[in-house]
């Protein structure tokens, strides 16, 4: 039996990355892609272009991606641009291109497909590719992958070579960017425990506080602890797994095919809107979320019982409510009224800062039945 071999390859800023192929002037510049409402590189009079400098920034917008230039400077995705701008004003800001990105997902996808089809997809820009039938050694096919995707998309990515799918994903951070890493289990004590424990997916930040507590500060630390003393603070399942991934041990299966859980749609305002003087926008925002989550569901081919609703206040208090339909729907307009039935049961008392609607208990359309008229008929008893 062929020992088991997974990869992950992850692409390399990836969003950043498509935008240099359309701007190569900026290469080995910080720059910074941010939000739709970044404003756009122009042309001077004599066809330079211009680019916005991340310090010029205003808004509420939240860094998509960098460079690892800007990097260098502490701006990571998810950091607000006000925040990015203070550490990293000179850096470039550009705005996001969702349509290039999915675009160029596409083209890496299908490369590394050709080559090794049983793959997992993770999301726009990695994916967990099983290698265990291939008798390559690991080096080698490693290498063919990343010519092709190179081939393909003019873009770099990073692979890591393991057992399981948990060093792989461990390992393909580690040599970014344009890295090939080959991992195996001798490798841990070496490569793998003197990372922080939060480098373990499934690790977040609340975990990672509860650990410091303990003095578990590296996966090492981790490996080595009282499993009597986890039990007692995480309880016996995650103990066990806390220990477990420890020792880089992972049995999950690449899913070459996986359906979604839940398909949702948010939007984070330019500024804190007001549940009643800005009625009428959050209206308009709240409207316009139920027609995007109802065209996303169609599109993907997909009803959901359950809708859900999310609010983050000025505070940055987060609250999500969820009503289950008697049955699944892609329509708009039962979406909507779904969507009110949950915020009815929220008291509107701060400036909202985020709104977000989701779709979870899916249903491939053709199972669905009509269930649109059945709850209006339940609204109107209500």
């Amino acid at each position: 039996m062929s020992p088991r071999r997974i990869a992950h390859l992850d692409m390399d800023a990836f969003f950043a990355s498509v935008e240099l192929l359309r701007y190569p002037e900026l290469k080995g510049c910080p720059v910074v892609v941010g939000g739709r409402s970044a404003p756009a590189p122009t042309l001077d009079a004599v066809g330079t272009r211009r680019y916005a400098r991340l310090g010029d920034y205003h808004g509420r917008g939240v860094v998509t991606t960098s460079t690892y230039e800007a990097r260098v400077h502490g701006v990571y995705s998810a950091m607000g641009l006000m925040k990015a701008a203070r550490l990293a004003p000179h850096a470039i800001l550009l705005p996001a291109d969702f349509a290039a990105y999915r675009h160029y997902s596409g083209l890496f996808k299908k490369a590394v497909a050709a080559i090794a089809p049983r793959i997992e997809n993770r999301g726009i820009d990695e994916i967990y590719i099983d290698l265990s039938s291939h008798d390559e050694p690991p080096e080698q096919i490693g290498r063919r992958i990343k010519a092709a995707v190179t081939v393909a998309t003019g873009l770099s990515c990073s692979i890591a070579i393991s057992p399981n799918k948990l060093l792989s994903k461990i390992g393909s951070d580690l040599d970014k960017p344009d890295g090939l890493t080959i991992l195996e289990m001798a490798d841990i004590p070496v490569r793998i425990w003197p990372l922080p424990v939060n480098r373990i997916n499934g690790i977040g930040p609340k975990a990672n506080a509860r650990l410091a507590g303990l003095g578990i500060f590296t996966i090492g630390d981790l490996a080595q602890a009282d499993p009597g003393l986890l039990q007692d603070r995480f309880g016996l399942g995650t103990a066990s797994w806390l220990l477990e991934v420890a020792h880089g041990r992972d049995s999950r299966p690449v899913q070459t095919q996986s359906e979604p859980k839940s398909i949702s749609r948010e939007t984070t305002f330019e500024r804190d809107l007001h549940p009643r003087h800005d009625r009428a926008a959050l209206t308009a925002h709240f409207e316009r979320l139920c027609e995007q989550l109802a065209a996303d569901l169609r599109g993907k081919g997909y009803r959901g019982r359950t809708i859900g609703l999310k609010l983050r206040f000025d505070d940055f208090r987060t609250v999500t409510r969820d009503f289950t339909l008697p049955g699944a729907t892609a329509d708009a307009p039962g979406i909507l009224r779904a969507a009110r039935v949950c915020l009815r049961r929220v008291p509107l008392e701060r400036r909202i800062r985020l709104l977000g609607v989701r779709a979870s208990k899916l249903e491939a359309a053709a199972q669905s039945s009509g269930a649109d008229a059945e709850f209006g008929a339940q609204l109107t008893l209500c």
